[in-house]
């Protein structure tokens, strides 16, 4: 039996914060959609067999669309947080991952699309050999809070950053788990934190890596693509 690593990409949020009516991984970036671009990325990571796509149901046409050129890209309905939109996509694989043929799990953010597949290779690596791995990026910009006082810098801060890779089998249990207790975690990791015991390793990050939030986003990550 072949055994192989699944990417799950995350479009099924509104992205409000960018000011337009268009759910943000739809909109135009240097000639594509922002999220054609991590979807090509995945697809050129020969350890990468299964690649989901996880939208927003009133998204539906602008994903077919979208996926015209990935013959190979299921889909899965989002939920109401991001945390059950991944729990849909794990459900969605459980049938492979309890019958060993997805070993590991990449969660990506779509409106990540500068990701490359240097990167997601990395992740992939460290995930199997240590059932887990998070890239992220030194924060030296990231300042704490002391009694009402302002600390310059919080010594070994990590900005964390997507795709985030986990053993398929914990990843699935641990967020089962969190559903029945109700748990809500900021992202994966903190999920596997809670509910399962599995190492997570950092990968270095790539500063390119950014994440579309704000209109200048879209400005910066077209300026990098067009270098």
């Amino acid at each position: 039996m072949e055994t192989t690593a699944a990417a799950v990409v995350l479009a099924s949020g509104a992205g409000t914060r960018v000011g337009a009516k268009l759910n943000k991984v739809y909109l135009p970036l240097a000639g594509r959609r922002v999220v054609t671009w991590s979807l090509d990325a995945f697809a050129r990571v020969p350890g990468i067999g299964v690649l989901v796509l996880v939208i927003r149901p009133q998204d539906a046409e602008l994903a077919e669309e979208v996926l015209a050129g990935h013959e190979n890209v299921e889909i899965v309905y989002g939920g109401d947080t991001r945390q059950a939109s991944e729990l849909n996509a794990l459900r969605h694989l459980a049938p492979r991952i309890t019958g060993g043929r997805v070993d590991a799990v990449l969660l990506h953010d779509a409106a990540r699309p500068l990701v490359h597949p240097e990167l997601i290779g990395a992740v992939l690596a460290r995930t199997r050999e240590d059932g887990g791995a998070v890239p992220g990026l030194a924060a030296d910009d990231v300042v704490g809070v002391d009694a009402g006082h302002l600390v310059a810098q919080v010594p070994g801060a990590i900005r964390v950053q997507t795709p985030q890779g986990f053993r398929a089998g914990p990843l699935l249990e641990a967020y089962e788990k969190a559903e029945r207790e109700g748990f809500v975690g900021t992202d994966t990791s903190s999920c596997m934190e809670r509910f399962s015991s599995l190492p997570i390793r950092w990968v270095p990050g790539a500063p390119e890596n950014l994440k579309i939030t704000y209109p200048h986003d879209l400005v910066a990550a077209e300026r990098l693509l067009t270098r």
